[in-house]
């Protein structure tokens, strides 16, 4: 069994406690190796769930909400495993069948246009008003730009006619 990333064991931590105990995880001392700037920094994240090769939910903030990167994975992974509309909440029997990704956002920037978009390297976020939606880099599937952007657009519920604004950002990947 390879060692797991600290950021995944905090959401499998956060979801199994979650799930079984309705209880919010928030023993961080209790994770191995766990890097001092999760505990310092505070910044977006995503945590995605999957069985299998199957997605199983997928939640994540745009902006930073709680106080660190732990906690904000900890709130990340429960939504992902309780809230996600696409999916039923988890089950305490899918819970050893369960993969977790952590992506850690770099801050957005705003860029001019497309032509600064790479769906490999980067991830977009595309504003309309108060409409905003975004899409992580390098997902399968998602091969070029205009996929990508048709994808974050469809996401924030914005019509493809409407003008956007666009942003782009990097991830930390946690397998």
């Amino acid at each position: 069994m390879k060692k797991e990333r600290p950021e995944v064991a905090i959401a499998r931590k956060a979801v199994e406690t979650f799930i079984k105990s309705g209880k919010i995880f928030n023993d961080f001392d209790s994770i191995p190796n766990l890097p001092e700037e999760l505990l310092i920094e505070k910044t977006a994240t995503f945590v995605c769930i999957k069985k299998g090769d199957c997605l199983r939910g997928c939640i994540g903030t745009i902006s930073p909400i709680k106080t660190n990167v732990a906690e904000e994975i900890v709130l990340n992974a429960i939504s992902a495993a309780t809230r996600d509309p696409r999916f039923p909440p988890v089950e305490e029997s899918e819970l050893p069948e369960l993969n977790y990704t952590v992506d850690i956002l770099e801050k957005p920037e705003p860029i001019s246009d497309k032509s600064f978009l790479d769906p490999k390297r980067y991830g977009v976020i595309v504003e309309s008003g108060r409409k905003c939606g975004l899409l992580l880099p390098d997902l399968e599937g998602v091969d070029t730009v205009d996929c990508q952007i048709a994808i974050a657009v469809q996401k924030a519920g914005i019509f493809f006619d409407e003008p956007v604004k666009l942003y782009r950002f990097k991830v930390r990947r946690c397998e």
